[in-house]
């Protein structure tokens, strides 16, 4: 069989309704925008922890590193999702409605090209701009409503979205640029910050994690940017080391530390 069917199947297999190799002693996270970058490394190594990995991408079907994985590890599935789509983010809940998850983990995001990044404001795509603000933070926003139940009910209990610095007014970029992604990850922070008020009480966990500068906007490459794999590695020591006292903060990828923004 071709590699591109062999993949295709595989994904296909894993996101037949109700398929399920799960371990019910291991942990689960569910992770947004799995099939490139920063969040096909969370797939690839928490799926090596033995975690039960739900892994969702908005074109499976195209998602081959992805689909690849899921065909190593029987904890991991792979499902369609579109974190614009909140009927599609309810289906997929009440697939998954006595599947408890310990993490929630946010990462779906677009980032600007590098033609557009440092356009000035009669550069400004307006329509780019609102579907930054509905990918990036009401994005996440929706799957912390429709999975709320399933983190409160796991053993760790814990919402984390992937933000950025630039995003921060006290440590983000003193120039021009980047307008609506900035301003979309600087409403992600709030959202996420205002969510942590009312998930003291069941003991959700809601932080947002700046990645550092990794190496994942086509033709942008930084002298001195991570690379995927640095970057989550990092940051899953941070986040197996977050505690009631980070709610609402948001953490710097390599200390914890909470960053002023």
């Amino acid at each position: 069989m071709p590699a591109r069917l062999l993949v295709l199947a595989l994904m296909l297999t894993h996101a037949l309704p109700g398929w399920s190799a799960f371990s019910n002693e291991a942990s689960t996270v569910l992770i947004t925008g799995a099939n490139r970058g920063i969040g096909l490394q969370f797939a690839t190594q928490f799926s090596e922890r033995g975690w039960n990995v739900i892994a969702t991408a908005r074109k499976p079907e195209k998602a081959d590193e992805l689909n690849a994985l899921a065909g190593l590890h029987d904890n991991l599935v792979v499902e369609q999702l579109d974190v614009t789509d909140h009927a599609g983010i309810e289906a997929l809940a009440a697939k998954y409605a006595d599947q408890p998850i310990d993490i929630l983990l946010n990462n779906a995001a677009i980032t600007p090209k590098y033609a557009s990044a440092f356009k000035r404001v009669k550069g400004v795509d307006f329509d780019m701009a609102r579907q930054s603000y509905e990918v990036n933070a009401l994005g996440p926003l929706k799957l912390a409503q429709a999975f709320m139940s399933n983190v409160a009910a796991s053993e760790q209990k814990k919402i984390v979205s992937v933000s950025s610095k630039a995003g921060s007014f006290a440590v983000g970029p003193q120039m021009p640029m980047m307008y609506g992604y900035r301003a979309s990850k600087a409403a992600l922070n709030m959202l996420m910050y205002t969510l942590a008020f009312e998930t003291r009480k069941p003991g959700v966990i809601v932080t947002v994690l700046s990645p550092g500068t990794v190496n994942t906007t086509p033709g942008m490459t930084m002298p001195d940017g991570l690379e995927p794999d640095e970057s989550v590695r990092a940051m899953l020591t941070v986040i197996d080391n977050l505690g009631p006292e980070h709610n609402g903060q948001f953490l710097n990828y390599e200390s914890g530390e909470s960053i002023a923004w």
